[in-house]
């Protein structure tokens, strides 16, 4: 969620790509798409698949912006909280409750993406119905 101007709102961007991709380098993908429909990001959290000096300088040169890897606590064994991590977690197991996106049934990226972009909106507007749509 991104605050602008005492609005709220809720965007997502999706990419999907072929899983011998490094996401540090789809990341430049994915930011400008999202740049595109909100300039008003100041900081993007990342997990350290992102890591790397050359994406930080990029996304601060090219947006203004600052990307902060979230990196596990180094003395804590097992399982802990990531700070901001359990947003996309969430967010993982809304879609997956999409039958289409519990497994990999589709064959072109931009048909995974489109799939997730109808399972958000199935969300999103079970939101706006205060949830009154029976899953199925």
């Amino acid at each position: 969620m991104i605050q602008q101007s005492h609005e709220i709102r809720k965007s997502l961007v999706v990419y999907v790509h072929a899983a011998n991709v490094y996401d540090g380098k789809a990341a430049r993908e994915i930011l400008t798409r999202l740049f595109v429909l909100l300039q008003s990001v100041k900081h993007i959290w990342a997990d350290c698949g992102y890591m790397g000096k050359e994406l930080f300088n990029w996304v601060l040169s090219e947006f203004n912006c600052t990307l902060e890897i979230v990196k596990r606590q180094k003395r804590k064994k097992g399982f802990h909280v990531l700070p901001r991590r359990w947003v996309v977690e969430r967010t993982f197991a809304w879609l997956g409750r999409s039958r289409r996106l519990s497994k990999d049934y589709e064959r072109e990226p931009r048909s995974s993406e489109s799939q997730v972009y109808l399972a958000s909106s199935r969300l999103l507007l079970r939101q706006i119905c205060n949830n009154q749509i029976a899953y199925e």
